[in-house]
């Protein structure tokens, strides 16, 4: 609710500028832009876009554009978004690593790899130099692709170029391997995420607990639960009680009750063994 709310006060702030002698330059609109779009009312930030810059005589910036890019991405309105980044050029503003990332994400997420690979060779072309969220969402879409060798190519390509993997990497190429039906391969990135300090997001966790239990790994499944308890993170109580009621029928009642145990301790878990 506050995020719906935060749209509507800077458009109020924003037309009372006028009243209080303010200037509302392309600074005041990019901020009603950037509020717009944090309230998810994306159709808005085109409407404001298009319409308010040009009654206003203000000039759109790199910020401007990047802000709509991101709301037309976040439609799903790829196409608009790849013919705003041409608007920007003949406008002659270069698109920043920003747009890149952006239009990266939408692309590879929504499952449009060869146009995601199209962006990134234009990035490259401009000779702007990929961070670790243009890797991600480039290993984002390999694995919605079930295309993990490349994927882990990708990985060597980072840590070549001094690019360190982080939680976002590890979950897709944990959550890839999992659709890939590789549990080797995916309990190889759970353990390498430990090793690096980063932590698993809850989506990837709650993928991987069902999948080692899926391919009789009921141990791994408890260690992954035991971590998830140690670690207060906020995964699906039936998950781990899933995992307590399969060491119980498999007689590893010390591992249940030590998964029970650590559930009561931290008081955000009801698990029993049945």
């Amino acid at each position: 609710m506050a995020q719906l709310g935060m749209f509507d006060n800077a458009r109020k702030v924003f037309d009372e500028m006028l009243e209080r002698d303010c200037a509302r330059t392309v600074l005041s609109f990019n901020a009603l832009l950037g509020a717009c779009v944090k309230s998810k009312k994306f159709d808005e930030a085109e409407g404001l876009f298009k319409v308010l810059s040009k009654e206003l005589e203000i000039e759109p910036d790199l910020v401007s554009y990047n802000t709509v890019l991101k709301a037309f991405c976040e439609m799903g309105s790829l196409d608009s978004a790849v013919t705003l980044l041409d608007e920007m050029e003949k406008k002659g503003l270069e698109p920043d690593l920003i747009t890149f990332n952006t239009l990266l994400n939408g692309f590879y997420a929504k499952g449009r790899f060869v146009d995601g690979e199209r962006i990134w060779e234009q990035m490259k072309e401009k000779n702007v130099e990929p961070d670790v969220r243009s890797y991600n969402a480039k290993l984002l879409g390999l694995a919605l692709e079930r295309r993990m060798e490349d994927a882990v190519k990708v990985v060597e390509e980072m840590k070549s170029g001094g690019i360190q993997l982080d939680t976002f990497s590890y979950s897709a190429l944990i959550r890839g391997f999992v659709n890939d039906g590789d549990l080797k391969k995916a309990k190889h990135w759970y353990h390498e995420i430990g090793r690096s300090g980063c932590k698993l997001d809850r989506l990837t966790l709650e993928g991987l607990i069902p999948f080692a239990l899926q391919k009789g790994d009921f141990m791994f499944a408890y260690g992954i639960c035991k971590c998830v308890l140690c670690s207060k993170l906020p995964v699906q109580n039936v998950l781990i009680q899933s995992v307590v009621d399969v060491l119980a029928e498999k007689s590893k009642i010390e591992a249940a009750t030590e998964l029970v145990k650590l559930g009561d301790a931290h008081h955000a878990y009801s698990l029993e063994i049945k």
